[in-house]
């Protein structure tokens, strides 16, 4: 039942990425907002939300281990994104790149993606070492950061994506290529609605199937949790990608990758004693060299390639052999 369950809520998910991405791209439009931004903000903030929640709630719930099981993650969104969401966008730029009219060529805003890859290399390098006495001071420093992010990337986020570009509204039943603001909003939450309920009953089962097969609840902490709730920012990201949009696809998954780097990190520090242990700062180390990556196949190779696709494939192995060895 456990894992029917689980297939169910990974549907729920997909098909509420596809609304999602839809009525996000419309949003942009309408708000004359660019493509980076579009994707860095809109999307990333309202993908990010569901593992958000599972440190907020753990450190609510105040049940014991519930301190370890937020910071894992924490620790572990971002991890999980500099990863396994990058390697997906590469294999699926690699796997359509027939239908793509660039191939494999990236067609981004490279300025807006390099700074959400420094504000994430800032916040995670940050966090993975704060003396007592800096945790409240640095938590505002984290959210004020964040807010000067978000107004800069406002100001410098590419070109408005036109609305020929655009897939039909799924939701629009009226003729015409711009859809109502009404109907863009509702489909905007029936599809982040779907992502978040979907996402929660997926890391519900999942915990239900962990506990069966005896997985250690620090592995679950640092991997399974934000893999299943990361699982919208992937899902946006493929069906861009293999519609070539690849600012919005990249500006979804860089643009989480600053948010988990900076609130929940805020929300860690305030709330939490903030202690990581050797498993934690391993995999924010390893989150730090697949924003490396990021950085060199965006800015120095301006394409999507197999040996960026293995190397953060090999850095998300890696954690599990050091985990499971240790």
């Amino acid at each position: 039942m456990e894992y029917a369950l689980l297939a169910a809520s990974f549907a729920v998910i997909l098909a509420g990425a596809l609304l999602f991405t839809n009525a996000v791209e419309w949003a942009g439009h309408r708000l004359e907002i660019g493509e980076g931004a579009t994707g860095s903000i809109l999307a990333a903030v309202g993908t990010a939300m569901p593992e958000t929640l599972i440190p907020i709630v753990a450190i609510i719930g105040g049940a014991e281990g519930a301190e370890d099981v937020a910071v894992g993650a924490i620790i572990g969104a971002p991890f999980l994104l500099a990863t396994i969401a990058m390697a997906l966008v590469g294999i699926s730029a690699l796997i359509y790149r027939d239908r793509r009219e660039q191939g494999t060529e990236l067609n981004a805003d490279a300025e807006t993606l390099d700074r959400d890859l420094v504000f994430f290399a800032v916040g995670v390098g940050l966090g993975l070492g704060v003396p007592d006495g800096l945790q409240i001071p640095l938590a505002v420093l984290f959210v004020i950061a964040y807010a000067a992010y978000v107004r800069v990337t406002l100001r410098g986020g590419g070109a408005v994506q036109e609305a020929e570009t655009i897939g039909a509204l799924y939701m629009d039943r009226t003729p015409g290529d711009d859809p109502p603001t009404g109907t863009i909003v509702l489909q905007f939450l029936v599809g982040l609605g779907a992502i978040v309920g979907g996402a929660h009953l997926f890391v519900e089962e999942l915990l239900h199937v962990a506990e069966q097969i005896g997985i250690e609840p620090l592995v679950l902490s640092l991997v399974l949790a934000p893999l299943a709730t990361e699982l919208p920012e992937k899902a946006n990201s493929f069906f861009w990608v293999r519609d070539g949009k690849d600012s919005l696809a990249l500006g979804n998954i860089t643009g989480a990758m600053v948010f988990q780097s900076t609130i929940p990190i805020a929300v860690g520090l305030l709330l939490t004693e903030w202690e990581l242990d050797r498993f934690a700062v391993v995999s924010g180390v390893l989150g730090l060299l697949g924003g490396g990556i990021a950085v060199l196949t965006i800015s120095k190779r301006d394409r999507f390639d197999w040996p960026s696709v293995a190397a953060w494939l090999g850095l998300f192995v890696a954690f599990l052999v050091y985990v499971s060895l240790a």
